[in-house]
């Protein structure tokens, strides 16, 4: 358990990737700290689960990662309640699908800040931590959106690049003080997110739901299936090791292929 001793705050994690994030961590020793929206029992359920499986400790908080001063407050009840953090991964994310003429404007509003503008405030919170034990590891779930572009996702498009920007400006700034910057750029993962996703596609493109998963969402995956979430968590996971000291400012695809192309 090489992460014993250690603190890790992953947000957007009561579910999906960052659910997964989670318990790779925990179960290699870390106290977590999950943050998100969700059923408050099946949350209480995953709590419990990471505690039991880090044998130190685990905590939520239901920060909205639209307000900044929600974000911070995050931050420092993970210090005084669990230490750290050590281990920031901004993993926050929402959606919406349609021509960027119909994009609703409270919609990009809203993408941009819980994916982007999140990853920012969340950052600057968690730095000071890190800076002062010259050592942390930040990682950033993009996306091959980080990296390449989908008509209808304007927004998200835009706040994943952004993501990817923010990661090498990040990586840069504290180069020399212990401390890495990535961002983990997986394809699409079978997720509530990606799932939640279908219904606009089929009514933007005019197609039905199997048409959507083979003719759009794995179309350009060669590999023609789904990332796991496991394949993400294990990549976050190597990252935190001394072994991946020098990988930092990285735009790191799982995506079966995607961004080869």
């Amino acid at each position: 358990m090489f992460l014993k001793g250690k603190t890790a705050l992953v947000t957007g994690s009561t579910s999906g990737i960052g659910l997964g994030y989670a318990r790779a961590l925990a179960a290699e020793g870390a106290a977590v700290m999950i943050n998100g929206f969700g059923d408050a029992a099946e949350i209480d359920s995953h709590v419990a689960q990471l505690r039991d499986s880090s044998g130190v400790g685990a905590i939520y908080c239901p920060a909205d990662m639209t307000k900044p001063a929600e974000i911070r407050d995050m931050v420092a009840q993970c210090h005084a309640e669990l230490g750290g953090p050590d281990i920031l991964i901004n993993n926050a994310g929402i959606q919406h699908v349609a021509p960027i003429d119909e994009f609703p404007e409270d919609k990009w509003d809203a993408i941009l800040a819980i994916i982007l503008s999140s990853t920012f405030h969340s950052t600057a919170a968690a730095l000071p931590h890190m800076k002062a034990q010259s050592w942390g590891r930040i990682i950033n779930t993009g996306s091959m959106h980080s990296l390449v572009a989908s008509p209808y996702k304007s927004a998200y498009n835009a706040a994943k690049h952004g993501v990817a920007g923010l990661t090498k400006t990040v990586a840069l700034e504290v180069a020399t003080q212990g401390i890495t910057a990535n961002t983990i750029c997986p394809g699409y993962v079978w997720t509530p997110l990606v799932e939640g996703q279908i219904p606009d596609t089929m009514k933007a493109r005019g197609l039905t739901r199997e048409q959507v998963i083979n003719d759009v969402l794995l179309d350009k995956q060669p590999q023609k299936q789904f990332v796991s979430i496991e394949q993400v968590a294990a990549l976050a996971l190597f990252l935190c090791r001394d072994e991946a000291a020098a990988i930092t400012g990285a735009n790191l695809s799982v995506d079966g292929g995607w961004t080869a192309q």
